[in-house]
Order: C-alpha cells, then structure tokens, then sequence
C-alpha cells in the first residue's frame, strides 16, 4: 500500500521519505489531499550501445572451431 503524505509534512521528513522510496515503498506526495507526485529513486538513463566498437580487437584462433575427439567424448561421456 502506497504511502501518501502531504506537501508541507513532506518538507520536513524528506530524509525518511526518500529511505522509503529506495527501499521500494511507493511514497505519494499529496497537495490539498490529491496525490500530486511521486517520490521514487533515480534511475540512471542507460547508455546507447555502439555495434563493432571492438571491431579489430577480438581475435580467434584459426582452429577455435576444431574440438579434439577426446574432449567431445569428455563430455559426452563416451569413455
């Protein structure tokens, strides 16, 4: 159940409040007994990802892909 308190009381305990809010409880800040905001963390805007910005830096082996037969065998148990 979401917590609504009023603006002026707001002022003065915002400290507390803003534990609450972080903590993942839902605080409503009220103006005349209507909600009028909400306090929540903040969140930080995620970064744009950029495709290939390691191009030319990631090198595989020429025979990455070629597993020995004992080590599929390894794992599929075929001892």
């Amino acid at each position: 159940m979401p917590i609504q308190i009023n603006m002026y009381e707001a002022k003065t305990k915002l400290s507390q409040l803003a534990e609450q809010a972080l903590a993942g409880e839902e605080v409503i800040i009220a103006k005349n007994g209507k909600p009028y905001m909400e306090l929540r963390p903040y969140a930080m805007p995620r970064r744009q990802r950029t495709p290939g910005r390691l191009a030319g830096e990631i090198h595989m082996a020429a025979d990455f892909d070629d597993t020995p037969d004992e080590i599929i065998e390894a794992f599929e148990d075929r001892s």
